[in-house]
């Protein structure tokens, strides 16, 4: 087997290029051998290059590819799945390159990394990353384009024909993106692991949230139509923990399946968008009382709203909110059961300090106001770091250490409020929100996560209660940094994270002009739907606008096929028309030029068949060849000259 390449030097020069490109970015989501494989391929096929190596066999192939696939297998425990399909395409890309030899293999490989460049789109859709995508994207196309022009191109050359084709392809790519009609995906990706963000979970300890407390993730954005709501307001539910097993708190699986509640929107509302990352998670932050018109969302039992499926991708959604709504003003009994669960023992004090409670103050409200006044007489703090609590936690935190988050408050509270026979419940999400004012939207990172209390009065419904207020009313008025201690430092553990200078003027604004960009990018980019789409072809085009989607649909494929088709091309072309009159001529002879066959085989032909003709129809093909193929191109002059002598020599003094 010959050891030379068969494709060009600057083909192949690109080729690497574009494989080092498109593995950068998943060198987060892959094994780390595959990197060492990745590296023993591309040495592999440089050798083969210099004619130091030899292309491997079939064996060689085979043993390669079931080892490539063993260690996927064992690295992914499977390869059904995003992220076990996304490295062992990944792979192929890599293995494909030690057997490139021809066109053929160049035009597969530079395929499959095109490939692997939209799926890396599912891993990372940031705008950074839509930047870099042009990179090997730009390195595959040069390699194309080495592929078209042969072995005596230079490699530079075909970059700038590359980038040039790039520049040529953006007026129709932003044609399509803005009038092509937006198609809802027909099928749903399981997310990588690795893409699922931190976050709230269905089942939490005081603990968990308190540690959310120390991440700076991002989990939404969130911008209104009208002014904003006062931070105050801003209680971002996401969900509602129920159940209290002594030690952690939890939802209750009854309100999956309970009927969704019926209420009437009351007073003024708040309408807003909201950009919410990946969480794996389905339930969808709201303010109170949320309506959405996604088809895909519903409204839960307890009020949260919540996705069919689990959010695995960065999603937008609008939604109205309506503070003033009375929620349930009759409980149902087996609602009433699940709002005063506790366990059949532990924690005696609290116990009896909510028999206390109740028959000092009868009424809810009285016993909800005196319990809130002892968070705030007495001396709690508000910490990141509670101490470790015993068995009995709620004794533990109520009259040992009075150190904790938000979910200690309201955990405590919730049990002592139904302890003393008042429904209650735990709500887990997010308050507040850094503003950006260059672009008027609120930015909640997984600090912002909070607990809060609901207690329940006959009439009047569910009613909510912050008992974190009434010992660090900064949290809530202020934000997370300015309610710990001098000594708290909620970012320890990140400390080259921008939030921690935000002292720093210069910086603090160059932080929010970025954020700002990548909030535009994940709205109008990422989340340009069917809705968005409507909304901007209506303000665009007023009552036309269900016109404009199917014109502009027919007008960009028309545009297309004249550009692939080039329909005047035969026409405008002096050399095609000579060669049509060089077809006509002979086709009153009885020649014609058979579909798919080329010039020179047709003039070899015509060439048998007439053979008193052969030496001007032969001297008129090879003319005709090198004015378009060759370098070398006689002039048309010459071509037409000889087209004459072979009408001459045929008899014909009519001019075609």
């Amino acid at each position: 087997m010959s050891a030379a390449p068969l494709i060009s030097r600057a083909s192949l020069v690109w080729l690497l290029v574009a494989q080092t490109l498109v593995m950068l970015p998943f060198w987060f989501h892959v094994p780390p051998w595959m990197v060492g494989l990745w590296l023993g391929c591309t040495v592999w096929r440089i050798q083969v290059y210099r004619m130091r190596a030899r292309f491997p066999g079939r064996l060689m192939e085979l043993l390669l590819l079931l080892v490539t696939i063993g260690g996927i297998w064992l690295s992914r425990s499977s390869l059904i799945g995003l992220d076990a399909g996304a490295v062992l395409l990944v792979a192929m890309f890599i293995l494909k390159l030690v057997e490139t030899r021809t066109r053929r293999d160049a035009l597969v490989l530079i395929f499959l990394g095109l490939f692997c460049v939209a799926v890396a789109y599912l891993f990372e859709d940031s705008l950074p990353w839509a930047f870099y995508s042009l990179a090997p994207v730009g390195a595959l196309l040069a390699a194309l384009v080495g592929l078209q022009q042969g072995s005596t191109t230079r490699p530079l050359r075909t970059l700038r024909l590359s980038m040039t084709l790039l520049l040529q392809a953006l007026p129709l790519m932003l044609l399509l993106f803005l009038f092509f009609p937006r198609i809802a995906p027909l099928w749903s990706l399981p997310l990588a692991i690795d893409k699922v963000q931190s976050g709230l979970s269905e089942s939490m300890s005081p603990g968990d949230v308190a540690e959310l407390g120390r991440s700076a993730e991002l989990a939404f954005r969130a911008s209104f139509d009208g002014p904003m709501p006062p931070r105050r307001d801003l209680y971002w539910r996401a969900l509602t923990l129920e159940q209290f097993d002594g030690r952690r708190w939890s939802q209750a699986p009854s309100v999956n399946y309970s009927p969704a509640p019926k209420w009437q929107a009351i007073g003024e509302s708040w309408r807003y968008n909201i950009i919410l990352q990946a969480s794996g998670k389905p339930w969808l932050p709201a303010l109170d009382v949320a309506r959405t018109d996604q088809v895909d969302v519903h409204q839960l039992a307890d009020y949260r709203v919540q996705r069919l499926r689990p959010v695995q991708q960065v999603f937008l959604y609008r939604a109205e909110s309506w503070p003033q709504v009375v929620r349930d003003p009759q409980l149902n009994e087996r609602a009433r059961r699940q709002a005063l669960q506790l366990p059949a023992q532990g924690d005696p004090r609290s116990r009896q300090w909510a028999a206390q409670l109740r028959q000092t103050y009868p009424q809810p409200q009285a016993l909800v106001a005196a319990v809130l006044k002892h968070f705030h007489d007495e001396p709690y703090y508000y910490t990141l770091k509670p101490p470790t609590l015993g068995t009995d936690s709620i004794d533990g935190f109520l009259f040992d250490s009075r150190q904790g988050f938000c979910a200690h408050y309201a955990g405590a509270m919730v049990y002592v409020l139904r302890a003393a026979g008042i429904p209650a419940r735990m709500v887990a999400g997010y308050q507040g929100g850094e503003l950006n004012p260059a672009g008027n939207f609120l930015t909640v990172r997984q600090y912002d996560a909070h607990a809060w209390v609901e207690y329940w009065q006959d009439g009047q419904g569910w009613r909510s209660v912050d008992p974190t207020y009434a010992v660090a009313p900064q949290r809530i008025d202020q934000g997370l940094e300015q309610a710990l201690a001098a000594d708290e430092d909620m970012l320890g553990a990140s400390p080259l994270s921008p939030l921690r200078y935000q002292h720093l003027t210069w910086l603090n604004d160059l932080r929010q002009g970025w954020d700002n960009l990548n909030y535009g990018w994940q709205r109008w980019v990422l989340g340009y739907q069917g809705d968005q789409q409507l909304q901007l072809l209506g303000r665009w085009f007023g009552d036309l606008t269900a016109w404009v989607l199917p014109v502009g649909l027919v007008l960009i494929l028309g545009l297309l096929s004249l550009l692939l088709l080039r329909p005047w091309r035969n026409t405008s072309d002096p050399s095609l028309r000579v060669f049509a009159a060089f077809e006509k001529l002979l086709r009153r002879r009885g020649l014609v030029r058979e579909p798919g066959e080329g010039p020179q085989a047709f003039g070899e032909r015509a060439a048998r068949e007439l053979p008193r003709q052969a030496e001007n129809i032969n001297a008129f093909v090879q003319s005709f060849v090198a004015q378009r193929y060759a370098e070398q191109t006689p002039s048309m002059d010459a071509l037409q000259q000889r087209l004459r002598s072979l009408r001459r020599s045929l008899g014909s003094s009519i001019w075609e």
